[in-house]
Formats: structure tokens, sequence, C-alpha cells
């Protein structure tokens, strides 16, 4: 009997595991996981819950590059890492001739306000392997380095993206750089690029609002909000015809992954998530144009500013993106996380 992850992958949508770690991703290809992706946070989990797997590859590169910085032993760490799960994808890339099979690398989450940065470490990230992409935050410096890296014929995926306005701008950004690489004659025969929503993010941030201003409603109703934005973006998508992906992120609940079955969408699943799918009784159906109930979303709607700014297609202005209570959240996240997993490489460099 096929499993649940394998029957989604038999309509348009694709599955992804995220994370990079090589166990997770080669029991996610069995079950018909077609790509991958990592952050700081999950490279940071990967690398201490599998410290034995690791441990060779770790030593090696801090035995070849002892006078270099951390940073330095850290990237170069991350892109090993990045490269034997590119190698594991690479005949699903070769097969569908780049459709799908890649891999998603993030660059310095320390340049989120600096598009020079971006564009540059961009550029180094994307020699790891033929099939990665790189995860670019959709700020304000975020849109400008998208632009540049897919005019350069460089595969992208928008990340830190909470709202139906970032999506957009996004996706503008790539049909912006798509032109230019087509006017300059550089080949992206084999460039998807993918727009994320970390659609669980935006139910935990009205969450946080709801407590903070004692806001009261039927509790049920925040775990549909990134399924609403998730929605509206996916039809606007398909109106205008971008050649970017959806994908969705961050998961909290089933909807996060069954509400996107049957639509032209990446659904990024953690291990331990995409396993209670295939545990589960939730049945595998076409539901990406089922709308939610008006009910929720007018609810949803009015008790919450920052639900109207991120479902409304013009709701925040490219500037104000950074400044998104989850975009907000997520960045402080990633940081700190990054800078946690600095620290551990440095223990691991001056304890030996």
């Amino acid at each position: 009997m096929k499993s649940k992850m394998e029957l989604t992958s038999e309509t348009p949508t694709q599955f992804w595991n995220d994370s990079c770690s090589i166990k997770e991703l080669s029991d996610a290809i069995e079950h018909g996981a077609v790509g991958a992706t990592t952050n700081p946070v999950i490279v940071y989990g990967v690398i201490t819950s599998e410290e034995e797997y690791w441990k060779e590859l770790v030593d090696g590169v801090l035995k070849e590059y002892e006078i270099e910085t951390d940073a330095f032993v850290t990237w170069e760490i991350i892109k090993r890492i990045g490269s034997k799960a590119a190698k594991l994808l690479y005949p699903v890339y070769q097969k569908t001739n780049g459709a799908k099979g890649r891999i998603s690398l993030q660059v310095n989450p320390e340049y989120y306000s600096n598009g020079d940065l971006l564009i540059q470490h961009a550029k180094e990230l994307s020699t790891t392997a033929e099939n990665i992409a790189i995860k670019i935050p959709c700020t304000a410096a975020g849109l400008t380095a998208i632009e540049e890296l897919t005019a350069a014929g460089i595969c992208v995926n928008i990340t830190v993206s909470f709202s139906v306005s970032q999506a957009i701008k996004g996706a503008e950004a790539i049909e912006r750089g798509l032109k230019r690489a087509k006017k300059n004659n550089i080949d992206t025969l084999r460039y998807t690029p993918f727009v994320t929503i970390m659609v669980g993010r935006v139910d935990d941030h009205l969450k946080h609002v709801a407590e903070k201003e004692n806001i009261l409603i039927d509790p049920g109703y925040f775990e549909w909000a990134g399924v609403a934005i998730m929605k509206k973006a996916y039809q606007i998508f398909m109106e205008r015809g971008y050649n970017s992906i959806l994908l969705s992120a961050a998961y909290r609940n089933h909807m996060h992954w069954s509400e996107f079955i049957g639509g032209n969408v990446i659904v990024s699943i953690p291990y331990k998530w995409w396993n209670k799918y295939n545990n589960s009784s939730v049945e595998v159906m076409d539901r990406i144009n089922k709308p939610v109930s008006k009910e929720i979303v007018d609810t949803l709607y009015e008790n919450f500013e920052d639900f109207r700014i991120a479902y409304e297609e013009d709701g925040m202005k490219p500037e104000e993106f950074v400044n998104y209570g989850a975009s907000v959240h997520t960045l402080n996240q990633f940081t700190g996380t990054y800078y946690e997993l600095l620290n551990y490489i440095r223990n691991k460099r001056i304890s030996k």
C-alpha cells in the first residue's frame, strides 16, 4: 500500500523533506520526495543531533582550514552537508531536466538588509552543486538580490515570507530577472524558482498578537490563517502565470499539507510531520481550490490588522516586509541560531 506522501507525489503537488539530514532525506525520497531545504535552524539541529554521522566531515574541514575564521569554517561545513544532500537528489534533477530535485541553501541571515552581501554570498553558495537553490529573505534588499541573481541564472527560493504581498513582489522580481536573463542569452532552461510562504509562522504570530492584545476568537481559526494566505496567493499565481512555484513551509497541523494537495505547489515538510501524516487517517485528495470558510477569514480579517496586511495583495510595501511581526521573529531566530552554530563550531576547534 502506498504511503500518504507517495499518493501526494502522484498529484501535481511536490513533496520535499524540510531538512538536510541524509538519513531523513533518503527515507523521504523512498516516499516520493523530490527536493529538500535547509536554514540555520535546520543545519544546527541536524549537525548536533547526528554528531557521530557528521564527525568525519566536520573534523576534516576543521583540519583543512585551521587558520580560517569560524565563519569561513562554518559555511564550508554547511556547503559540504548541502553537497551530500544534493547528490541524493541529483538523479531526480537529471530525470526531470531540472524541474525537480533541488536542495535549498540559505544565505547568511545577517545579510537581510544588504543586497550586495546577499548577492555575493548567494553566488558563492550556488557553486556548491548544480542542483542548488539559494534561499533569499523577502526584504527590500532581498528583492533586489532576487532579481539580480535570477538575471545571472542562479536559482532562488524566496524565504522569510508570510504574506500575499511578499509572494507577489518576490514573483515579480523573479519575472524581471528572467526577462533580463533571456535578453542576455543566459540559459535558464533548468531554472525553477520558488516562492515560500511560511504558513505556520503566520498562525504563530497571530496567536502571539491575540495573547498580547487580549483578542478572543475560536482557537481553531488560527490554524487556518496561513492556509488562507497560501490559497489566495496560489490563485493569483495561477491567474498571472508566474514562472515561480509556491512552497509552503513551517508546519503546525495537517492542513499545511492536506489543504494544498492537488495544486502546482511544493509542500516542504519536516520529517516528524510527514511521518505523522503517513500514519494519519487524513485522505489524500484535491483541496487546493476549496476556499477557506468565509466565516474564518472574516473573523481573522476583522480582529487582526496583521492578518489583513498579510492577506491583501497590497497589504505591505517592500520596505515594510522586514518589520512584519513574523519576519521579526523569524529573522531573530535564524540569526540567533546561526550564532549558536558558529559557537558550536568554535568550541569544536578550540577544545581539540
